[in-house]
């Protein structure tokens, strides 16, 4: 009964969601499929010359002959598990902070939201200002405070601080838009709950443990496969920032398909590599995809 329903309600929704799932067909699927088929031809890119079938030579071509491969692959894991980290905990204690009827509080949420939807390139090209070495934030600290050795800081430049100087600034962007969704999801949270465990006897800790964070559980879920989805295709920043350097210390996934196809011309290894990608996303994705295909249920 319940699936019937289902399949009559689609297929009234169908002719208004027509639109755009052809556009949605071609202008996602349709590469996304076109890009698995390549990673397994030769193919510079240019339309005269041929695409010749390798099989899987430009997945071992990448495995095991591409150090740089390797390098982005390390670089994206330590991300995404920054990223699952620092940002969403961030941005839990803002919404905790400004779900209370503090002074100011509409003003602190702007505040802290406006940089979620400013441009990626465009916060790219403010960080590399604020980072640069001769009149940057550090120069100018350190040599108001008689600091040189802070002034001579290469954030960009040295190979062991360049990526996490880029996080920094994906960080300052993306804790903004969590802390929205977590004030949503703290709207959800009874109040008479929140007062019968005060009155039990429960302190601030205990009311957040047993109360607050339960109710925030769905919210929780969104977040991290939204911050998941948005570190494992990182791309603008580091574009904007780096490049992929200095000595490809901040090379992704994202921007060595991406170099490999459109700047070395070299379309298989690129499009084997966007793969690769495309099946750590379907492996995280489509288990909270089933996740709420079942609490929908319920």
């Amino acid at each position: 009964m319940a699936r019937s329903r289902r399949r009559s309600h689609f297929l009234i929704a169908l002719p208004f969601l027509a639109p755009a799932l052809i556009a949605y067909v071609v202008f996602v699927i349709a590469p996304m499929i076109e890009s698995v088929r390549l990673s397994f031809f030769d193919w510079s890119g240019f339309v005269g010359d041929p695409q010749e079938f390798v099989g899987l030579r430009n997945y071992i071509r990448i495995f095991t002959q591409d150090p740089v491969f390797w390098t982005a692959f390390r670089n994206t894991v330590i991300w995404i598990v920054l990223s699952l980290i620092v940002p969403i905990t961030i941005s839990l204690l803002l919404a905790l902070a400004l779900n209370r009827p503090l002074f100011g509080r509409n003003v602190f949420r702007s505040v802290f939201y406006i940089p979620g939807v400013l441009a990626s390139i465009a916060v790219a090209n403010m960080w590399r200002w604020i980072y640069n070495p001769n009149y940057g934030i550090g120069a100018s600290i350190g040599n108001a405070l008689g600091l040189p050795w802070l002034a001579d800081i290469q954030w960009l430049g040295d190979q062991n601080l360049a990526l996490y100087s880029v996080f920094l600034a994906s960080v300052w962007q993306g804790v903004g838009t969590n802390m929205v969704l977590f004030l949503a999801g703290l709207q959800s949270v009874q109040k008479e709950q929140i007062e019968a465990a005060r009155i039990d006897g429960a302190n601030s800790w205990q009311v957040f443990r047993n109360v607050t964070l339960p109710a925030l559980r769905p919210t929780i879920v969104i977040v991290y496969v939204l911050t998941f989805i948005g570190a494992i295709k990182v791309f603008d920043l580091i574009v904007g920032m780096t490049g992929g350097g200095p000595a490809q210390k901040t090379q992704v996934l994202a921007l060595w398909s991406y170099q490999q196809s459109l700047t070395n011309h070299e379309y298989g290894p690129g499009s084997a590599v966007a793969t690769v990608l495309l099946i750590v996303t379907l492996a995280v994705v489509l288990p909270y995809l089933a996740w709420t295909g079942r609490q929908e249920e319920k």
